[in-house]
């Protein structure tokens, strides 16, 4: 599976493709779109979608996945940082591919283990998980990994967790019929 990541900016919008088969994962691609900081914000946006767009018929992902929550310590921040957002999302949509959103917390979890984990540590665990000699960076390339390898590791929970679902008794397969102490000893087993 090729799996493409973009952590929206309005100065730089980190891009990062990956290919995995769910325990192995390949760096592709990743870099930053950046954008000229005293140019006109309409102008910024028009530059980080059409890069994005070649990006994306570039790499031919299967799936596209981009940062859907955002921080800003300002409200012209989050306005700016929403346009660009907004603009990635049109780009990602205008390839008819799938696209999944995961909140920063949800990342970092994954990746890091960790939902408060600093840009070091994502981008530390980013290299050791695509087996880098060193980190991504700038941290805008680190993060759009670090969300890609998020999907991969989404998908690979709940594939582990579907067949266990399809191995169970029969009569364990409708929560209706489940007991307490039957929940305690599916819990045990990690099999919920």
């Amino acid at each position: 599976m090729r799996v493409f990541g973009i952590d929206p900016g309005s100065l730089r919008t980190g891009y990062g493709c990956i290919e995995s088969d769910g325990r192995r994962h390949r760096l592709l691609a990743c870099g930053a779109i950046r954008t000229a900081t005293h140019a006109p914000l309409a102008a910024r946006l028009e530059q980080i979608h059409a890069e994005l767009g070649q990006l994306l018929s570039e790499h031919r992902p299967d799936c596209i996945v981009i940062e859907n929550l955002f921080h800003a310590k300002n409200v012209k921040s989050a306005l700016v940082l929403g346009h660009a957002r907004g603009v990635a999302v049109l780009a990602a949509v205008q390839t008819a591919l799938p696209i999944v959103e995961y909140t920063p917390a949800e990342i970092k979890a994954s990746v890091a283990g960790y939902g408060r984990a600093g840009k070091s540590q994502m981008q530390h665990m980013v290299k050791i998980l695509l087996g880098l000699a060193s980190a991504p960076k700038p941290h805008d390339a680190a993060d759009a990994l670090a969300v890609a390898l998020c999907h991969v590791h989404a998908r690979g929970r709940l594939a582990t967790l579907a067949g266990a679902a399809a191995n169970a008794p029969r009569r364990l397969r409708s929560w209706r019929h489940v007991t307490a102490a039957e929940l305690a000893h599916l819990s045990r087993r990690r099999l919920v």
